[in-house]
């Protein structure tokens, strides 16, 4: 009930919603980021919210989240909502978080800043020097003035990335990891352990190693010393035992851990030992 009466209201798949609910604090964490709601002060609580009606309608007790009585019970309930849907997943979420971070960063490292930014296809698509954003129903300019730009890549953003809409605030765009180049569906744990079975040998082991960091089948092949189609086999039999997760991005694949395949690789005894050929080349 609350969900419905509460959180949807102030969270409406629509072209505003506050920006105090999203702070940049929580980047710090759970406790983080609801101190930063909590202490947000009213007048820009109320400011937020009467955009929020203006824009995409707000339901009538809105205004109260100015009283911190009202926030922190609003609070309570993203808590609530958090423990009972988000954090079981919690695992999940942050490994597919991690294999974005490895995409962009390799992007970052090979081709620079205009690498990066070129990556970000289709959701974005940079033209220097600017770079456009299919935001819902947004039509702006943001000159960020030498400010720079933080992308958050986010689990729980569908669709078009979500831009700040404050522009005295730091400039951030919110986007998607789910579009564009979705990651290979996970396996359910029951097959996902059937599969285990055919996952054995140093070669598997030592590819499972290598995508700790993450790293792309041309990389898994010259580190096991194998050809790119049989390093294919093998990270399609470590993918269909839900031990790796497979993304896309132009003509490469970057291969990184499940939760799954970090526990399996903490109690590994095919470990490859200190100075034998596991690294990743370049």
């Amino acid at each position: 009930m609350a969900v419905r009466t509460m959180l949807i209201p102030l969270f409406p798949r629509a072209a505003y919603f506050p920006d105090f609910l999203t702070p940049a604090a929580g980047g710090g964490g759970w406790d983080s980021g609801a101190d930063a709601i909590l202490s947000t002060p009213p007048d820009t609580v109320l400011q937020e919210v009467e955009m929020l009606a203006r824009v995409s309608g707000a339901p009538p007790w809105a205004p109260r989240l100015a009283e911190t009585e009202t926030r922190t019970e609003f609070v309570r309930v993203l808590r609530a909502y958090y423990d009972a849907v988000v954090a079981p997943q919690a695992d999940h979420v942050q490994a597919t978080l991690e294999a974005e971070r490895c995409l962009r960063t390799r992007a970052l490292l090979t081709d620079g800043i205009d690498g990066l930014l070129r990556s970000l296809r289709p959701t974005m698509r940079w033209e220097p020097p600017v770079l456009h954003v299919t935001a819902l129903g947004d039509d702006r300019d943001l000159h960020l003035g030498g400010r720079g730009l933080l992308l958050v890549p986010s689990y729980f953003c569908w669709g078009s990335p979500v831009p700040i809409a404050d522009p005295e605030l730091p400039p951030v765009v919110v986007y998607s990891v789910l579009d564009g180049m979705p990651s290979v569906e996970r396996v359910p744990p029951p097959a996902a352990m059937a599969a285990l079975a055919g996952v054995v040998g140093r070669s598997r082991a030592v590819i499972l190693h290598a995508c700790t960091a993450g790293a792309t089948t041309g990389e898994l092949a010259r580190a096991v010393g194998i050809s790119a189609p049989a390093a294919t086999q093998h990270t399609s039999a470590l993918r269909d035992a839900g031990l790796i997760n497979s993304r896309r991005a132009a003509n490469r694949v970057l291969h990184t851990l499940t939760p799954l395949g970090a526990a399996l690789i903490r109690a590994d005894p095919l470990a490859p030992a200190a100075g034998s050929r596991s690294g990743v080349s370049g």
